[in-house]
């Protein structure tokens, strides 16, 4: 199961899945030159919310279908400091309204 986390620090926004820099997937979408942030709607969040998505569903579609509603109830959400899992993850997409 795999473990992501992100962190606001000194040096600006750190989000890591499995200890490893998760990679942003501008190739697939790019909602912002900016980098990740979250705790609040709009483009970083919004391609925190695609980069979680593709990584963990595989799957370039499925993530861009569920990114919006995925990034208002999730993303949006978190604390400067956050964690999920895998599990975390498909729960959030089962629940109404972020699948």
């Amino acid at each position: 199961m795999k473990r992501y986390v992100g962190d606001r620090t000194i040096d600006g926004v750190k989000v890591t899945v499995d200890g490893v820099p998760l990679n942003p997937r501008t190739d697939v979408t790019e909602y912002s030159k900016n980098g990740f942030e979250w705790s609040y709607e709009g483009p970083e969040p919004r391609q925190l919310a695609l980069a979680l998505l593709v990584d963990h569903l595989g799957e370039a579609e499925a993530a861009k279908r569920a990114v919006e509603p995925f990034m208002r109830a999730v993303v949006a959400n978190f604390d400067n400091e956050w964690e999920m899992t895998s599990a975390d993850i498909d729960a959030a997409l089962q629940t109404k309204g972020t699948a």
